[in-house]
């Protein structure tokens, strides 16, 4: 059937799937909390991406990296310099947007052409570590889990000697300070991430990448998926991240939203291992067993966000039907997903 985002919503409030976070004090914007069954749905969809992608493959390590990092890492990752979006004020409420998804009126007041000047805002929370809270005392709370991976690959290397190509696997917590959270579990400002780095060499990136390609689309069918509600974007140069050489976006089709971002799959070149060795002062070449030259090696990086994929899974699970004139609602969850087992 053809539900409404509100719908969804209001289904997973009434059967425990997710809340609002803080409610009780009229809540925070760009939180929810996950209740009894969302935790389980959310967990078997973990589990599954785990069997799916790291326990099957040899080539695979999974590591659980720290939230908060030296800061350097974010210096090197380009993240300081250039992770914002464009931000507008309302001249007549003072309410805030990004530039890009807002259109000649404001969504507050109903005001038309008050925007001020677009003007940069980095999307990276700030905080102080330590007793004293000064410039040397700054930290931040990561923005992705990629850089956990990166810092950890020649830990890697020295602990297991693999060959290449292979992955490095990481499911945790990533944070960013959204303009204008929306869409319930679409855009928030705390969210989970489940994605691997991919080593290998140069010559080897296209093949992999559509190796890569393949499984995401076969990941997202497992999920229970329709394949036409399931649709590839390519990013054109200009909206690429700035590490990226190729991206392709997994939309999926959300009711009220239309298609919008599940997945994505990026070819990161070896842009972050050449950084963190040249600000590190730390080898980064990997070494060949066969004895020839040593050389950084490149990254396939495939991205699942976590809240996307079991927002995806909910609304394509709700449904209606009648029994003796009375309607419904129900939820047809794949076996392996379910909460709840019979």
């Amino acid at each position: 059937m053809s539900a409404s985002l509100e719908d969804v919503v209001s289904l997973a409030k009434r059967r425990g799937f997710v809340y609002q976070g803080s409610e009780i004090y009229g809540g925070l914007a760009g939180t929810w909390d996950y209740g009894p069954l969302g935790t389980l749905l959310k967990r078997n969809i973990v589990n599954e991406w785990l069997k799916y992608f790291v326990d099957g493959w040899p080539d695979m390590y999974q590591i659980d990296s720290a939230i908060l990092m030296n800061p350097k890492v974010w210096q090197a990752s380009g993240h300081v310099d250039t992770f914002s979006d464009p931000l507008v004020e309302c001249s007549n409420c003072h309410s805030r947007f990004r530039a890009d998804k807002v259109g000649d009126k404001c969504p507050t007041c109903g005001k038309e052409h008050t925007f001020s000047e677009p003007r940069q805002f980095n999307l990276m929370f700030k905080t102080n570590m330590g007793p004293i809270d000064d410039e040397n005392s700054i930290a931040y709370l990561r923005p992705e889990t990629a850089q956990g991976m990166f810092t950890n690959y020649k830990n890697i290397l020295d602990s297991f000697y693999p060959d290449l190509p292979f992955g490095i696997a990481q499911v945790g917590k990533a944070f960013r300070n959204e303009i204008s959270p929306r869409d319930f579990l679409f855009r928030t400002r705390e969210f989970e991430i489940m994605e691997f780095e991919y080593f290998l060499k140069e010559a080897d990136w296209e093949t992999k990448f559509e190796k890569w390609r393949k499984d995401m689309h076969s990941w997202f069918k497992h999920l229970g998926l329709p394949e036409d509600k399931i649709k590839e974007i390519e990013v054109p140069a200009e909206d690429r991240a700035h590490y990226s050489k190729r991206t392709i976006d997994f939309h999926y089709d959300f009711p009220s939203l239309g298609f919008d971002e599940v997945g994505g799959l990026a070819y990161r070149t070896d842009f972050d291992l050449k950084n963190h060795q040249e600000k590190s002062g730390k080898s980064m070449e990997y070494r060949p067993k066969d004895g020839s030259d040593p050389f950084v090696p490149h990254v396939i990086e495939p991205t699942f966000g976590v809240d996307r994929n079991f927002l995806a899974v909910l609304c394509d699970a709700y449904s209606e039907d009648e029994v003796e004139g009375e309607k419904r609602l129900l939820l047809k969850l794949p076996s392996h997903l379910a909460p709840v087992k019979v």
